[in-house]
Parts: structure tokens; C-alpha cells; sequence
């Protein structure tokens, strides 16, 4: 799963946890809402923008980028890309951006052109590599912790992260948080069977059930194994992304959907991040033949 498609899902359950890794004070309810949006004719796409309810036109909105690979053309695109949107939308209000690098080696040298903005107090750069060894961390940020956890040491910083939440009959939303936790976890060890995971969290089945994440990718009967895991991780979280964005699918496109090969399971959770009609997913699948 590419880590793009994995921090879409994350910000968009937490929204507020981008406020927590740049430090900023958060609003408080739910009045940010995590939208795709691409910059037509110009081949931008902004990893993902934060936008508060329209009735609070004073928060600001947040652009929010995740670059784990080394580009050294990053800082000129990123910007563009935040002064173009700025542009065509005709933005009036504030607005804040925040970069995810997991380490700074893969953090280039900015050119001096943009130092002022990196300078300033809104427009912040977060490490995760930073977040490893700390233990003073809020539930959210632990989930961060646990993505660049090493892989030997994630199925112990798991196992912490569900005794935070206390149980199902401590927690209403424990089968979210269980499931947020369990696709990291499949992120991070792909080879693990549903057994596995299962006896490695210390979970009773009846709790393992409650997850949607469960019911996509470890239904009774599949064939298990490295390959067939990624695929079938890939292909729940992608229709889960699907379901968000688009809303109910034909059965047809589903069953498509989770028959498709990890490549283009990649490749489909790409593009669907620009699609606003079903239409446009159906004209996709068309094209895979």
C-alpha cells in the first residue's frame, strides 16, 4: 500500500491529528473535512487540503502533503501547487500547510527562494522520525509513532495502542480505532495471516470481527500468503476509499475491483483521489479491459 493512499485514510478519520503534528492549536468538534483536489491542466494534484465548514470561513485552510521519497524539485512544486489552487479558487481566507517527511534525509534543500515561507509560523515541516523514541504522545500521534516503527517493534507499540482505548466496553469507537490499527499493522508486516495477527494482538475473535478491515481482507476461506495478502489489503482499502469518495458501487465494479492485480490496485488508488461521479470509475475499470 503506498503510504499516500494510507495518510489519506488516517487524516481523513482524524483530521484533527495534522493539527497535532504541526503543533498548532486544533479547533474544536469536527469542522475539518479532508478533500482531494487536482489543479486542472497542469498535472498538480495536492496530496490532500483540509477545509473547515463552511460556516466557520475564519479557520484557516490547511494543505497538507506527505513526501517520503527524495525530490529535489519539491519545494518549488509544493508551492506552486499551494499558489495555483490559491489562485484559481480565489481564495480569500487563511490558510496553513504542513509537510510529513518520515526523516530528514529525504528532506531536499530548499532553494532561498522559498525560505521565508519555510520560515514562517504557518507552514510547518514534521519528522516522524522524531516522534519514534518519545512516550509522551497523544493516542493520534501514537498511530504516527507506529507507521515508522521498526518492523520488529510494531506489533508491541500495537498492542500498546489498544490498551490506551481500553476495550470495547470502555470505548464506542474501539471498532474504528481497532481498524485503523489493524491496517497499519497489515501495512507494515504483509505477511501476516489473519491468525497471526489475531494471536499477536492478543484479540478474541468476536473483537477481531468488528472490523471492516477484517471482514474485507481476511474473510473465511482465502488463500493466504504474502502475495494474496497485499493484494486483498490493497484491494479493501481502496473500495473503502472508493465508498468515501464516491459512494455505493455496483457489485459488479466491487467484485472488479477485488480482482485486480496489486499494480493496478496502486494505480486506481491514485487516480480515484481526482474522480467526483461513479462514472468516472467505470470508464477507469473499462480501460483495464
Amino acid at each position: 500500500m503506498k503510504t499516500d493512499s494510507l495518510f489519506y485514510r488516517l487524516f481523513q478519520e482524524l483530521p484533527g491529528l495534522v493539527f497535532e503534528l504541526a503543533d498548532w492549536p486544533a479547533p474544536a468538534g469536527a469542522v475539518y473535512t479532508l478533500h482531494a483536489e487536482e489543479l486542472k491542466q497542469t498535472g498538480f494534484r495536492l496530496d490532500g487540503l483540509l477545509l473547515p465548514k463552511p460556516e466557520l470561513p475564519h479557520l484557516p485552510g490547511v494543505f497538507v502533503e506527505t513526501q517520503f521519497q527524495l525530490d529535489n524539485d519539491f519545494y518549488s512544486r509544493w508551492f506552486a501547487q499551494i499558489f495555483l489552487f490559491l489562485y484559481r479558487q480565489k481564495w480569500q481566507g487563511p490558510w496553513r500547510a504542513v509537510v510529513i517527511f518520515p526523516s530528514r534525509k529525504v528532506d531536499p534543500q530548499p532553494p532561498a527562494a522559498y525560505q521565508p515561507l519555510l520560515d514562517s509560523p504557518w507552514v510547518k515541516r514534521v519528522y516522524l522520525e522524531d516522534l519514534k523514541e518519545r512516550t509522551d504522545l497523544t493516542p493520534g500521534l501514537q498511530l504516527m509513532q507506529l507507521i515508522v516503527a521498526e518492523p520488529e517493534e510494531a506489533v508491541s507499540q500495537a498492542q500498546a495502542l489498544l490498551r490506551v482505548r481500553g476495550g470495547p466496553a470502555a470505548d464506542p469507537d474501539w471498532p474504528g480505532w481497532l481498524d485503523l490499527i489493524e491496517t497499519i499493522v497489515v501495512y507494515k508486516l504483509p505477511r501476516l495471516s489473519r491468525e497471526e495477527i489475531q494471536r499477536m494482538l492478543h484479540l478474541p475473535e468476536v473483537e477481531l470481527k468488528q472490523t471492516r478491515f477484517y471482514q474485507d481482507v481476511f474473510a473465511e476461506g482465502r488463500v493466504e500468503g504474502r502475495t494474496e495478502g497485499q493484494q486483498q489489503g490493497e484491494a479493501a482499502l481502496v473500495l473503502r476509499l472508493l465508498s468515501r469518495r464516491l459512494g455505493a458501487m455496483p457489485a459488479e465494479a466491487e467484485s472488479r475491483i477485488r480482482a485486480l492485480p496489486v499494480a493496478e490496485l496502486e494505480a486506481l488508488g491514485e487516480a480515484l483521489l481526482d474522480w467526483r461521479t461513479p462514472a468516472e470509475l467505470m470508464a477507469w475499470l473499462q480501460r483495464q479491459g
